[in-house]
This record gives structure tokens, sequence and C-alpha cells, in this order.
């Protein structure tokens, strides 16, 4: 490679920032459950939300972004003027919730993968995985440490070598891709399960984390203003942010799909419809990986949980920070931001009591995912109602395109979740 070609590659990478790690986070280990349930129970009949949810989650989260860097404000501090302040804080109250659900699957998930590997009470790993994400979010700065685990989750390819070694009934996988089977609809599992698709791959913590890390980015970078107060610098910024969001969503969804048609053509072609226990979940990699299957399903679920737990925190953090006035940054020290690491505190020590309560790890992700779905709906409503106002964004609100598949993002997870609410009303089997 020319030393020109070199320097447009490094540039190109250094252009790759907060949404390559929310697209890297997105296929944390509730992602990996969801995908790996779904392909286990439908085999490729539902492959065509991933062609859907790719356009629909890259406007969510160019649109998250974009507020961040327009305005110079989180989500939180915007949805709080356009909204009533006390809309906000349930708004905030239902993403510490949700996010704290998730963070405590996501630990039991990743002491069930090393339980794996080196036997011993789930639980103990658990505690120690929650002991060091905190430990590593208070002493090391978030961007020092993420980009060795960004390496770590290259580990999920291996779902991709799946695709290679084992029989495919391609012509089922393209119909399953641009074909929804009518039958989806009629099942309240289905629906349930379009639902923890959509709320696992259209996440509201991630919406909260893009926003943030672009406010960190005028507040850091020398130089940096918030395309509100300094349109000069919009044309170059906002052709990062969109870089950075197409190609992070893009992995994240390359990865799931590659999951669901790796347990589709694994798991589901051997009748191996239920996924109960991580074991269940390792062995879609076991035509690949043999008798690494094993490991490489740990490294997957330790390396995304590791990356994933401080955006779920921080996210909650940010956005109940930002509420209240306080100094937030996974880079100050944890004297610096008392009250942005108590909230991050509080949310992991609480995910470790929903371990404690004996639910079930894979379980525990795939409804993590099923509630992100419900909660995600009235946040995207707030969401395109801020980037629509000139008075939050000036010159740059939104665009028709931008604001079309806002919308339409939006439309979907609520048509989803009501008609998941509306067959589980109505007992639809």
């Amino acid at each position: 490679m020319s030393l020109g070609r070199k320097i447009r590659s490094i540039a190109l990478f250094e252009q790759l920032g907060p949404g390559l790690v929310a697209g890297a986070a997105d296929d944390d280990p509730s992602g990996i459950a969801t995908y790996s349930q779904t392909g286990a129970r439908f085999g490729y009949g539902l492959l065509w939300t991933m062609l859907l949810t790719y356009p629909l989650m890259t406007a969510i989260q160019l649109i998250s972004g974009e507020i961040g860097r327009v305005t110079g404000c989180g989500l939180a501090r915007n949805m709080g003027a356009v909204i009533a302040k006390p809309a906000v804080t349930a708004l905030v109250a239902l993403l510490f919730i949700v996010n704290t659900i998730n963070i405590g699957a996501d630990l039991a998930a990743m002491g069930a993968a090393s339980q794996l590997l080196a036997g011993g009470g789930a639980h103990w790993f658990t505690a120690g995985f929650a002991v060091l994400s905190l430990l590593l979010q208070m002493f090391i700065p978030y961007k020092r440490y993420v980009r060795i685990l960004k390496w770590l989750t290259l580990v999920l390819f291996a779902y991709v070598a799946v695709l290679l070694v084992v029989k495919l009934d391609w012509a089922a996988a393209g119909r399953g891709l641009v074909w929804p089977d009518p039958a989806v609809f009629r099942s309240k599992e289905a629906l349930t399960t379009v639902v923890a698709i959509f709320g696992t791959t259209i996440s509201p913590y991630l919406f909260f984390w893009q926003a943030a890390q672009e406010v960190k980015e005028v507040d850091h970078k020398d130089g940096a203003r918030a395309l509100k107060a300094a349109p000069e610098q919009a044309k170059r910024e906002l052709r990062r942010i969109k870089l950075d969001t197409f190609v992070g969503m893009a992995v994240s969804n390359l990865i799931a799909l590659a999951i669901m048609i790796a347990t589709a053509a694994t798991l589901h072609a051997q009748g191996h419809t239920e996924i109960a226990t991580a074991a269940d979940a390792a062995k879609a990699l076991e035509p690949a990986a043999g008798h690494f299957a094993f490991l490489l399903f740990a490294l997957g679920i330790v390396g995304t949980g590791l990356l994933s737990i401080p955006v779920l925190a921080g996210s909650a953090a940010y956005a109940v920070g930002e509420t209240r006035g306080w100094t937030c940054g996974l880079d100050n020290k944890p004297w610096e931001a008392v009250g942005f690491y108590a909230v991050i505190g509080a949310a992991t020590l609480l995910g470790i009591g929903i371990d404690l309560a004996k639910i079930d790890p894979i379980k525990a992700l795939f409804w993590s995912a099923v509630i992100n779905g419900v909660i995600a709906v009235p946040m995207m409503v707030v969401m395109m109602l801020v980037v629509s106002r000139r008075d939050r964004m000036g010159r740059f609100i939104a665009g028709p395109w931008l604001k079309l598949f806002g919308w339409a993002a939006t439309a979907v997870m609520a048509i989803a979740a009501g008609a998941m609410l509306v067959g589980m009303a109505l007992g639809v089997t």
C-alpha cells in the first residue's frame, strides 16, 4: 500500500468514533442472545427484520449524533426544552430501569459464559465482572480501553465463518430476507421476538450515548464548538457523523444477520429450537470452531459485555446528570463527577441484584430487549420533535429524508410494540 493510501486509511479510521462504538455495543450479550433465539426458533423466517432495521436505526442514530453536535447538549437536556420536566424525568427513570435490567442480564450472561470454560459458580464470575467494569470506568478513560475491547469483539465474526462451512438453504434465506412470512403476524411469540429484535437493535441507551459522545467531541476537541454557534464547522463534522454512523450500524447489522443465519442453519436445522442456556447458544459455533466453540462464544459475550456495560451505565448517568446539571463524562475522575459515577455504580450494583434473583440469563437478555423495544417509542417521538425544532437546531433541523426515516423508525417500533401488547391482551397464541 502506498504512503498516500495509508494516510487516507488512517484518516478514514480516525473519523470512526461514537457511531462505531455504538454499533459494536449494539451487538452486546442481549443482542447475541436475541439473534440466537430468533434463528433457532424461526429459522430464516425473521431475517427481513435486519433489512428493515438498518436504514431505520441509522436514521435514529444520525439524529442522536446531530442533536448532540449541533446543540452542544445531550438528549435529556434537549428533551427538557420541548416537553414538560416531569415527562423528561419519567423518560430518564425508564431509561435507568431498563438499562439496569440490561446490565444485570449482560453480567449474568458473562458469568454463565465464563462458567462454560472454567467451571465454578457463575455468580462469582458475574460479581467479578461487575467490579472489573466499575474499576475500568472509574480509573481508565473509556477511549483508552475501548480500543482494546473493540478488537476483542472481532470474535463475533466467527458467526460469519460458520456460514462458510455449513450447508445453507440459500433459497429459504433469500425469501426470509426479503419476504415476511404472514404467519409471523398471527403469532404472539413471533411478534414478541420482532419487538425484541427491534429493541436490541434500535436501543434507547444508544440514543443517549451517541449524543453524549458528540457533546464530548465539542468539549474536548480544540477549536470545536456546537454547530449551531459555529456553522462553518458543519460540513466537516456532519460528514464525519454520517460516515461514522453508517459504518457502525452496518457492522452491527451484518453481525446480527450472521448470528441469525448461523443459528438457523445449525440449531434450527437440527430441531434445536429452544435456547435455554449459554451452552445451547454456543453450539451454533461448533461447525466452524469445533472444540473451541465455547471459547469463542465466551470471548464474544465477555468482550461485548465489557464494551456495552459502560455504554449502558454511562448513558443512564449522562441522562440523569444532564437533567440535574451535574458534571458528566467517563473522562472525568470519580471525585470530579461524583453524581455521574454514583448513577453508574448504582446501575451496576443493582444489576448484580438481578443476577442474584436467579433469573435465567438467556431469558433475561431476551426480555430486556423486549422492554427496550417498548420504551424506545416515546423517546423517539421526543427526539423527532427536538430535531425538527429550529429553536433547538437552528439552520440544522433535520432534512426531509432524515425526518422521513426517523418517523418511519418511530412508527415501525410503535406498531410492533402495539401489536405485541394487543396480542398478549387477546391471548393470541
